[in-house]
């Protein structure tokens, strides 16, 4: 019986080409206006979250409708710069996001066929190898070392 085979996907050299070119677009139009935060970074200025960005949106739209209130160190331009990248970001976020989860989905998929096969080899390995079949005992003995647990016993002894 042959294995379920969950998913079949290749892309050509041209698509492979095409995507890299894209992405490395991508990069370059980033280059100077996107940042890397260090893990304690991100910890320290967190995420805003659907009940901030209200404050905020309402925060300028009273900004706009009084601009008498605002205080004078606030930099009204600056904050609304800030405030129209961060929904041109925001959009494209979301997505980058989408096709990176469809990308990782795909992924997934792909490591279970490659796995479930890459195990079916293994298993006809260790009987061909039991059946002293010419050449197949040292490629299942090769394999056999990827099954060790740290006790000493393979995955396969249990």
């Amino acid at each position: 019986m042959a294995l379920e085979n969950l998913i079949s996907v290749s892309f050509s050299q041209e698509e492979l080409k095409e995507l890299d070119q894209h992405m490395l677009g991508i990069q370059k139009i980033f280059k100077g206006k996107t940042v890397n935060l260090t893990p304690s970074q991100r910890q320290q200025y967190g995420s805003i979250g659907n009940h901030n960005k209200l404050i905020v949106d309402k925060a300028k739209n009273y900004m706009e409708q009084h601009p008498q209130w605002i205080p004078r160190f606030l930099d009204k331009e600056e904050f609304d710069k800030d405030h129209a990248a961060r929904e041109q970001v925001e959009n494209r976020v979301q997505l980058l996001n989408n096709l990176s989860q469809q990308l990782l989905d795909t992924k997934t998929l792909l490591d279970h066929d490659n796995y479930t096969n890459a195990l079916s080899f293994y298993r006809m390995m260790r009987f061909l190898a039991g059946e002293n079949e010419p050449g197949a005992k040292p490629v299942y003995e090769d394999m056999k070392v990827l099954f060790a647990k740290s006790n000493g016993t393979t995955a396969e002894e249990e």
